[in-house]
């Protein structure tokens, strides 16, 4: 089943990007505030927390926005090989995604990288299918069986 509501792939790109970097800031304000405020000296919880968004914040959303960015171009990369939209896409994508991002640390943490990606990616889709599923069949007017005009007995 397609999704027509998005974008067209070269531009899904640098949408995807976007996001992984804004959701990636926003994490890592958070996270770095809070750890920031918490390692400093009593007199100087504030400005060590902003001190500490303003280094690793940026960061945090690069690396966010990395793996958004290349994630995005192998789905793309992916449905235009197969030329058909469904789960083993995006599973495909995360399997690539962490391998390419991985190879640095040589073949084995490239490859471990990968496996552990495509696993994480299957669960997510594993999950999105049951909640569409349970929600449709949710959704769903439920009508006693009857027979002839007469609610059957259980």
């Amino acid at each position: 089943m397609a999704d027509h509501t998005r974008d067209p792939c070269p531009i899904v790109i640098i949408n995807d990007f976007g996001g992984a970097f804004s959701m990636g800031v926003i994490g890592g304000t958070i996270w770095h505030g809070i750890k920031g405020f918490r390692n400093s000296p009593s007199g100087e919880r504030r400005s060590g927390a902003i001190a500490a968004i303003r280094s690793r914040a940026p960061v945090v959303g690069g690396n966010f926005g990395s793996w958004g960015g290349v994630f995005s171009i192998f789905d793309c990369a992916i449905k235009g090989i197969r030329r058909k939209e469904d789960p083993f896409n995006p599973i495909l994508a995360g399997f690539c995604t962490g391998g390419a991002l991985a190879m640095r640390g040589g073949f084995k943490h490239a490859r471990n990288s990968a496996i552990t990606c495509g696993c994480l990616l299957a669960v997510f889709e594993g999950v999105g299918i049951a909640m569409s599923s349970y929600m449709s069949r949710a959704s769903k007017p439920q009508l006693p069986d009857m027979e002839g005009g007469v609610p059957l007995a259980a």
